[in-house]
């Protein structure tokens, strides 16, 4: 005995449900790797302002490290944080955004798999 086949509609509900997943996981990814990114160059900070204002310091550029000046790395570096926090801001955003859209699909075809329904369900919303 077979099981009777999905339909169409259906299997492209659940590809975009997945879709949605896999865009979850992705900004989950990179909210933790700016985090790490983060912590990195306010660990780089909190070390540099222990220099003294005349020592010699460095920036690695590649696989070289170039002389600089304390007050131009920090300036870099706050520069590095600022951008990141923006960065994460956005993430945050877009995070909230794929969550709200996970809840409706899984609510949708909750409610197409509940009804037995044949057909494709009418489109509530426009805008795809």
């Amino acid at each position: 005995m077979s099981s009777p086949q999905m339909p169409p509609w259906l299997q492209e509900q659940l590809i975009k449900l997945q879709q949605s997943q896999q865009n979850l996981q992705s900004i989950m990814t990179q909210k933790q790797h700016l985090e790490m990114e983060k912590a990195e160059t306010q660990k780089a900070l909190e070390e540099l302002k222990k220099v003294a204002d005349g020592d010699n310091v460095f920036k690695q550029a590649g696989t070289v490290l170039i002389k600089s000046t304390k007050q131009e790395l920090i300036d870099e570096l706050e520069e590095k944080f600022e951008m990141a926090k923006t960065r994460g801001t956005v993430l945050e955003k877009q995070e909230i955004r794929v969550k709200e859209a996970l809840k409706e699909q899984e609510t949708k075809i909750t409610e197409m798999m509940k009804s037995g329904a044949q057909s494709p369900p009418t489109e509530d919303n426009p805008r795809k």
